[in-house]
């Protein structure tokens, strides 16, 4: 199974640019203006400029063993006692980030759609497509987001067109009112979330056609699913204003309620909670494939589709654990999936390239020696 599985470049391409999406489309407006007010359409240019400088470092990491997942080259370089160490840890952030992934959905739907509905049949519902795709397979996954991509663009570009004419170009003014300071914080979280995120698909990088189309396929990815975000977070500050797009959880959904033209097209925020609900169902289900084949390799065993089903049902019950309302999920679960990320997307592929590079400086030299 794991070596029949091939995605090619554009596959790879629509995948990293939907899961960029993924959540951030919704919740990224209301997080940066809450730490950059008017400036946080700078913060995601400088976060997207330094989340394409972290994908180089995914690369570098990934064409050191271009036949292996993330989890196996873990445990050859560091032993395999600290590297099943390190990749039984890796499963577990990956179950968590999945987890508040499924939390969001749950939020939002019961929020905004079906508020007298019990989360937990929510996240049972999505839970069950998520582990149908995820046994379907990554190339499954891939080819159904090459369908659904150009819709989901076509309806972006839909609602930035209607919503464009009611933009105030004031809102955004003054520019740096408050200094650097404040623009430097909320890039760092735009950097976590969503792009050392991104350390997912070092995971699928062997199951990638050309390997070396590794690094373009993700930055392009990465730098249309950043633009879709700057472009999102600008129209919120236009539209909305700094002071109410911070106050509302989903701004987002919000400016899509402000479409009105001609009194004929109105009321299409369905429009954006389509966009919404896809690119975070292929978001949950490279997660979620992820740490099944994290967990998989990490037990060597064979299938990985045998554990679906289990960890499917831990996932439905972690869901709840990690976040268990809204509030806590949007101030107390973020500062420590900030620590996790930052531990899982920086530090280790720092740690696991100069380990590697040290080992082989090593080797080289008592090879010189022998000779």
């Amino acid at each position: 199974m794991f070596n029949k599985e091939k995605i090619n470049f554009m596959q790879l391409v629509v995948i990293v640019t939907l899961y960029i999406i993924g959540p951030s489309i919704l919740f990224e407006p209301s997080i940066l203006v809450s730490q950059a007010k008017q400036d946080a359409w700078i913060s995601t240019m400088l976060g997207l400029g330094i989340g394409l400088l972290v994908i180089q470092l995914y690369s570098a990491l990934g064409n050191l063993y271009p036949n292996m997942t993330l989890v196996e080259y873990t445990e050859k370089i560091l032993g395999k006692w600290l590297g099943k160490t390190i990749s039984l840890l890796f499963f577990i952030y990956l179950m968590i980030l999945s987890a508040s992934v499924l939390r969001n959905i749950g939020d939002f739907i019961t929020t905004e759609f079906m508020p007298e509905t019990p989360i937990l049949a929510i996240h049972i519902l999505f839970m069950s497509v998520v582990i149908i795709g995820t046994r379907l397979g990554l190339e499954s996954v891939a080819r159904a987001s090459e369908i659904f991509f150009p819709g989901v663009i076509l309806l972006f570009f839909l609602i930035v067109i209607a919503i464009i004419p009611q933009g105030n170009m004031e809102q955004i003014q003054p520019v740096l009112e408050n200094g650097i300071k404040p623009v430097l914080k909320a890039s760092t979280s735009f950097i976590i979330f969503p792009f050392l995120e991104l350390i997912v698909f070092l995971m699928i990088f062997p199951f990638l056609n050309q390997k070396k189309d590794f690094r373009k396929a993700v930055s392009i990815g990465a730098f249309i699913g950043g633009i879709v975000i700057f472009i999102i977070v600008a129209l919120s500050i236009l539209v909305l204003g700094p002071a109410t797009t911070e106050r509302y959880i989903y701004s987002t959904y919000l400016l899509s309620k402000q479409i009105n033209v001609g009194d004929f097209l109105t009321r299409i925020e369905a429009v954006l909670a389509t966009i919404w609900v896809f690119s975070i169902f292929i978001k949950l289900t490279i997660c979620f494939y992820a740490a099944t084949l994290s967990l998989s390799k990490t037990l060597n065993l064979k299938e990985y589709s045998m554990l679906t089903y289990p960890l499917g049902m831990i996932l439905i019950v972690l869901s709840i654990i990690v976040s268990p309302n809204i509030i806590y999920g949007l101030t107390k679960l973020p500062k420590v999936m900030e620590l996790y990320t930052f531990t899982f997307g920086l530090f280790l592929p720092l740690l696991l390239i100069g380990v590697d590079f040290c080992r082989k400086k090593v080797n080289r030299k008592e090879i010189k020696q022998v000779k």
